[in-house]
């Protein structure tokens, strides 16, 4: 795949400011000798492309996510990336517990439970870096 000149760097500083420093080598790097498209279509289409488009600010985007996951139920990798970012975007703890609660009805009662147990300890302040047990990337 040729990479985008103009999404490429765009979708790097996106992915490095909301995922933290290391964020966007550790995608690349986890896709190497599997699908190395993969990360390159997350960095250019959907960071440096969707993600970073005008008419939504990053917390929203980062809730939305959030509450896609949960939906989902099943990516918890992706959750607590996400959540993480959510917090450097701005987000409160309230703001991801009620996105989070709001899909009780919507996901079910074992998605919002798993969800938030898969995020207490980011929400109760452990550090960010520590309380992903990786880089903090969204892992796709």
């Amino acid at each position: 795949m040729i990479p985008n000149q103009e999404l490429r760097p765009r979708g790097m500083a996106y992915l490095e400011q909301m995922f933290g420093d290391g964020a966007a080598d550790a995608l690349i790097s986890d896709m190497d000798g599997l699908c190395p498209d993969f990360a390159s279509m997350s960095i250019e289409w959907a960071l440096g492309g969707v993600a970073s488009r005008p008419g939504l600010d990053r917390v929203t985007r980062e809730l939305v996510v959030i509450a896609s996951c949960v939906t989902l139920g099943h990516p918890v990798l992706q959750l607590r990336a996400h959540t993480q970012a959510a917090l450097r975007a701005g987000a409160t703890r309230e703001q991801i517990i009620e996105t989070i609660l709001q899909l009780l009805f919507y996901a079910g009662g074992a998605s919002v439970r798993n969800a938030l147990v898969a995020v207490k300890d980011i929400l109760n302040g452990v550090g960010v870096s520590e309380a992903s047990g990786s880089s903090g990337r969204p892992e796709g």
